[in-house]
């Protein structure tokens, strides 16, 4: 059983403070900016907010390793400033012995991101499903079924989901036989796919001798809205929960999964993405003043710092995504080297 001390508890709370502190400031910000902006768009205040939130948390994991480096930094201030981290060193501690309940926390908060945060998201974001959550093709949805007694294909300019249905609007749908001969030509403001098929109340339908008329017009598919689903997706729209299973699917028929894997060792390894941000809070916080400890410039020096980390960090996803270097190792290189790095600096600092 993993058993703790007082002192671990105190400064496991002082890194949580320092965390929730900095998230607090970040998420009011961005959450607010949000509010502004997207209130225009919406209907409603209430609205609103619901349409805030859930952009609030697509952006947690942009700024997350920020918000643990930044929460590291305040938390080691305020040992310093209280004189706690000099009585703490005093006793014997080593800087690896403070850091351990820190990096504990930030374990702990990857964790939670990658296994709590990120299904949440997806879940929330899945029922206010726009064009703007998919990958699409010269900004069009495409759809094409290989039927036993007809091809199907069908262009539309957006859609939303419907609890387990899709709603396509601006759509035109193209039915041929197996010759390829053109058999109808129907456009319809709005279509549904359900289970069953294609269904619309008014569609404008043109025949093989050009003639037009307006009805109702439904057809059974194959297709389901799980597997349009499957097809526009952007990574970051699947529950870390569900990329392994979906990986293994589109890679059986053949469909490209770079940028999902790329997500997926993402997610896996943001606690270790925690733990080198926290470790970095550490080595910038370093000091052997007790009074007149300058934490306004060693807070900008690490803002600048993890900015540069961050732009690693990113340089080495887009290389994972374009295929220069495999997920796995685009996903681990950046914190392993900002690991070594900053356990270089605190090794040098304690024995100097």
């Amino acid at each position: 059983m993993f058993k703790t001390t007082i002192l671990f508890r105190f400064l496991l709370h002082r890194f949580f403070s320092g965390v929730g502190i900095i998230l607090l400031i970040i998420c009011g910000i961005i959450y607010a900016v949000t509010f502004v902006e997207r209130l225009p768009s919406n209907p409603d205040a209430l609205s609103t907010i619901t349409d805030a939130w859930i952009r609030l948390l697509e952006y947690i994991p942009m700024f997350l390793p920020l918000a643990v480096f930044m929460g590291t930094l305040l938390a080691m201030y305020n040992l310093t400033k209280s004189s706690e981290g000099i009585i703490i060193s005093s006793a014997g501690r080593s800087p690896y012995q403070i850091a351990r309940p820190f990096l504990v926390g930030a374990t702990l908060i990857g964790i939670f991101a990658t296994t709590v945060i990120n299904p949440y998201f997806v879940n929330i974001s899945a029922k206010n499903l726009t064009t703007h959550e998919l990958q699409l093709v010269d900004n069009t949805i495409w759809i094409r079924e290989d039927a036993d007694s007809h091809f199907l294909t069908m262009a539309a300019k957006n859609m939303h989901k419907q609890k387990s249905d899709l709603i396509f609007t601006d759509a035109k749908i193209f039915v041929q036989n197996k010759d390829f001969k053109l058999l109808n030509r129907i456009e319809t403001d709005n279509i549904t796919l359900s289970q069953k098929g294609l269904h619309t109340n008014k569609a404008t339908i043109w025949d093989t001798q050009g003639n037009s008329s307006t009805k109702n017009w439904e057809i059974k598919t194959k297709i389901t809205p799980q597997t349009v689903l499957d097809r526009y997706l952007q990574p970051n729209q699947i529950s870390f929960w569900q990329l392994p299973k979906f990986i293994k699917k589109m890679r059986s028929i053949g469909v490209p999964v770079r940028g999902h894997a790329v997500q997926f060792w993402t997610l896996l390894f943001l606690p270790l993405t925690m733990i080198a941000m926290t470790t970095l809070g550490i080595a910038f916080s370093q000091t052997r003043q007790r009074r007149n400890f300058n934490f306004g410039l060693k807070f900008s020096l690490g803002i600048i710092t993890c900015f540069l980390m961050y732009f690693l960090i990113n340089t080495f996803n887009a290389l994972g995504a374009t295929g220069a270097l495999s997920p796995l190792l685009a996903i681990i290189a950046p914190p392993i080297i900002i690991i070594a790095a900053a356990g270089t600096f605190i090794e040098y600092f304690d024995t100097i």
